[in-house]
């Protein structure tokens, strides 16, 4: 069919960005709905062919693409992350590379009937993790810091390190193999290492030096950099063909671990860029894949799939994490989470080609069998990681701390009277000035925008599970209440109106499968904040079948507000509009926010009980 280029990118972009919403929605990884719609729009109904619509351009902006998506995710790469587990990683893309990559091949060769050329190709392709999957992998599974780390820097790593190997192998097999094609690839080899770390190092650096000291103006950083990715991988890559990979990944991981380099507007730049070519990429190869070819092989690829997941990624992680402080459940849940994303894609579609011109029938499988690995890993591991994780203990246990929105005084007072009964915290605000003041009370608190992607990379939510929403403003909580209701459960976002909701007109009010209201009908972040400053206090006070709940309330009444309920094993219970936990019976701690003017009466009451505890007792006193 004859396509009208703007308005199939925009049905591209349209189609991106509405499956990556609904990725974000149903909390599964966004390359599933991202094949589905390339598979759909191309091969099934015919509606979208990529290389007729881009011609020429179609595998330059692939190549360009996947180097940008690996220089976003190589800038994420800092050593101190990995501290202690640098053997592993090493392990796993060195010798448990290469474990992955025989085992494959020989599957290949034999389930699928595979020449040993093609077979070799496309287990060097298959051998590369999948970071644009492993990042939403982990955001849902939450296993330990360690397994996490180890996932995301294999991931990153080994892409540029199999995308070399294939070029070995098929420049082995362009050279006609032998004792001349050894000697070529070897060559080949020390060529690529040596031009990607050369290129690599000098661009990282001096763009490094370029922003340390000022030579770059702020505006530039973002397009500055990316020129530079771009630059670097065509420079490379005609000095040594394919050598554009290691290259920009090699700089990346420079610039990320170069002192007093603040890269996190451009990461934040890139993170933008990555998500929306990692979207547009899936869907163009997928619309390339041929149905046929993939389904004529019938049932030999589930041969392959089991040797893939069952055989060779054990093999990899038995051998690579040999003599570490992995634990054996940390192991066995390495040992499953492998799954293949966007550059064995693009390496398949690229390779396919070249080999097939080259006189390599088989070649014409590579693609959809990269795609049946890509599409298997990802949905069964994606279905089965965090049941896995739990069974064998490696799951984040069930989080009972509060990531607070805002650092204002009354987050402040909040957080300071959750950490002193045992209950953890992470504050997040925009303004520094709060934040330092949360610092300075022993708070941990973030600063920055906790809805960004920089607040996903380095906000800690280690043992977070709820959110409270103490903004002044209503629309940043709504919008914080909006954001996580992808990562936490309803009953666990809650609210602080900034006006009584009589007064929010309907169109802005939170909906009631959004999040819950905090504290009361009456109680909003004004009320909280003035009685807060005119010297109001949050306490804490233990209940008992003596002093309870009910006989709390006769006592302070209208000047006392509940706002929380901690019981023995620190589960914390939050009074909600129309909906106050029940508290007669039990002996939890009370936290509550109690007004200035009970706070005076309470100040004169314990006074006076100290002055009779140290009034001096005289002898007729003493006689009576």
């Amino acid at each position: 069919m004859t396509h009208n280029l703007p308005l199939m990118i925009a049905l591209i972009l349209m189609a991106s960005i509405a499956c990556q919403w609904l990725a974000w929605r149903v909390r599964l990884p966004a390359i599933i709905f991202l094949l589905l719609t390339g598979i759909l729009s191309g091969p099934v109904f015919g509606l979208f062919n990529p290389e007729q619509l881009l011609g020429d351009l179609f595998f330059p902006f692939v190549s360009m693409s996947v180097a940008i998506i690996l220089f976003e995710g190589s800038l994420t790469l800092n050593f101190r992350e990995i501290s202690g587990l640098q053997g592993v990683v090493r392990n796993m893309v060195s010798f448990g590379m290469l474990v992955t990559w025989v085992i494959t091949a020989v599957a290949a060769r034999y389930a699928i009937g595979l020449s040993w050329s093609i077979a070799l190709v496309f287990g060097a392709i298959t051998v590369v993790s999948g970071p644009t999957v492993i990042a939403p992998l982990m955001r849902t599974v939450r296993p330990t810091a360690a397994v996490a780390n180890i996932l995301r820097w294999e991931g990153i790593v080994i892409d540029p390190i199999g995308a070399s190997l294939a070029v070995l192998i098929y420049e082995f097999l362009i050279s006609g193999g032998g004792q001349n094609g050894i000697g070529h690839t070897l060559i080949t080899i020390g060529k690529l290492l040596l031009v990607g770390a050369v290129i690599g190092c000098s661009g990282g650096y001096f763009f490094g030096q370029a922003i340390k000291r000022h030579w770059l103006p702020e505006f530039l950083h973002n397009v500055g950099a990316l020129t530079l990715v771009i630059a670097s991988f065509n420079l490379s890559n005609v000095i040594q063909p394919e050598s554009g990979l290691v290259t920009v990944t090699v700089m990346g991981i420079w610039l990320a671990n170069m002192r007093d380099v603040d890269m996190e507007e451009i990461l934040n730049f890139k993170e933008s860029i990555s998500v929306l070519l990692i979207s547009l990429l899936f869907i163009m190869l997928a619309a390339r894949l041929s149905i046929d070819a993939l389904l004529d092989l019938g049932w030999r690829t589930i041969f392959l799939f089991i040797a893939v997941q069952f055989l060779a990624r054990p093999l990899n992680i038995m051998i690579s994490a040999r003599g570490s402080k992995l634990t054996w459940p940390e192991r066995n849940l390495l040992a499953w989470i492998a799954p293949r994303g966007i550059v064995a894609a693009a390496i398949s579609a690229l390779f396919a080609v070249q080999l097939e011109k080259a006189g390599y029938a088989d070649a014409a499988l590579l693609v959809p069998l990269t795609f049946f690995v890509i599409i298997a890993t990802v949905v069964i591991q994606s279905i089965t990681a965090r049941p896995l994780a739990k069974w064998l203990g490696v799951a984040e246990p069930d989080p009972k701390g509060f990531l607070i929105i805002g650092a204002n005084l009354i987050s402040r007072e909040i957080g300071k009277t959750f950490m002193q009964n045992g209950v953890q915290v992470m504050l997040s605000d925009t303004s520094w000035d709060n934040v330092s003041k949360a610092k300075k009370q022993g708070l941990p608190a973030y600063f920055g925008n906790p809805l960004s992607d920089h607040a996903e990379r380095h906000m800690s939510m280690s043992g977070i599970g709820r959110v409270l929403a103490l903004a002044p403003h209503g629309n940043i909580n709504v919008s914080a209440m909006m954001h996580f209701r992808a990562f936490f459960d309803r009953q666990h976002l809650f609210l602080l109106q900034t006006k009584p909701q009589e007064m929010i007109p309907e169109r802005s009010k939170l909906p009631s499968n959004q999040g819950r209201i905090l504290f009361g009908h009456n109680v909003t972040f004004s009320t909280m904040y003035e009685t807060l400053s005119q010297g109001g206090k949050i306490h804490a006070t233990k209940l008992t079948e003596q002093f309870n709940f009910q006989t709390f309330m006769k006592k302070h009444g209208a000047m006392a507000t509940p706002l929380f309920s901690i019981d023995d094993n620190k589960n914390v219970q939050v009074f909600c509009e129309n909906d106050a936990p029940s508290l007669n019976k039990s002996k939890n701690t009370l936290i509550y926010l109690l007004n200035a003017q009970a706070e005076e009466i309470k100040e004169e009451q314990v006074m006076f009980e100290q002055s009779l505890k140290t009034q001096p007792i005289n002898g007729a006193e003493a006689n009576n």
